[in-house]
């Protein structure tokens, strides 16, 4: 008899309103999204250009705020709390990778990855330890000293997914990861994902590649700021 844990759910959207104002001319771009996630899920979200799938994300991910609704984690309601402490949130529980893979570009790789793990209160020797670990885990070790003007877009890539994971985060946020990549490197990222898929980490992730999508677990498809459809996948 199998002893699988029950999925618990792991952050909640409640009624999740997004507008945007300029000067008079308000575009409301989510309109009262609902939405649990599962811990160890890997949900790709997808929509047309304009639908709100990257507005989703950063509400999800606390890096904007609703106009209404809540944004919950374990059951506490992280969009109430300070500034300051959902800056804290973000450091501690979430990791982060963009399109733009967003490296600072007068850091070197392991400098990228070690940066924000003494952010968080580790000394220089338990970050650039951490970050080395993880640089050899990924099998990237030999960019550890190069600048990210020195690497190429799907280096980049990996080195910001490596910085993001260090922290052992509860949940990787992705935003169109492979949009300014080739094919060729856009496997590799992916591979990086379903790689921490199995090791139970909680990803949700914005694309636009139907094939990407087809890897994650659950698919949302996003349009006009609603939810339209919800699949989940069997594993293989």
């Amino acid at each position: 008899m199998s002893h699988i844990k029950p999925q618990e759910c792991i952050l909640r959207a409640s009624g999740v309103v997004k507008n945007f104002q300029t000067n008079s001319v308000v575009t409301h771009v989510l309109h009262g999204i609902d939405l649990e996630v599962m811990e160890g899920e890997f949900i790709a979200i997808m929509g047309k250009s304009g639908a709100g799938k990257s507005t989703l994300l950063y509400q999800l991910s606390l890096l904007d705020m609703p106009t209404r609704g809540t944004i919950s984690f374990k059951n506490h309601v992280v969009s109430d709390d300070s500034e300051v402490d959902k800056t804290r949130f973000r450091l501690e529980h979430f990791g982060f990778v963009f399109q733009d893979y967003a490296l600072f570009p007068e850091l070197t790789a392991i400098e990228n990855i070690a940066f924000p793990l003494m952010m968080r209160g580790m000394t220089n020797d338990e970050a650039y330890n951490r970050a080395a670990k993880v640089l050899r885990d990924l099998s990237l070790f030999e960019q550890a000293d190069k600048l990210p003007s020195r690497m190429s877009g799907g280096q980049q890539q990996r080195i910001s997914i490596a910085r993001a994971i260090a922290g052992h985060p509860d949940i990787l946020f992705a935003d169109e990861p492979t949009a300014n990549l080739d094919s060729v490197s856009s496997d590799e990222v992916m591979s990086l994902f379903l790689e921490e898929h199995k090791s139970g980490r909680t990803i949700i992730m914005v694309t636009h590649e139907p094939e990407y999508a087809e890897l994650a677990s659950r698919v949302i498809t996003v349009s006009d700021g609603k939810i339209v459809s919800d699949k989940h996948r069997r594993s293989k």
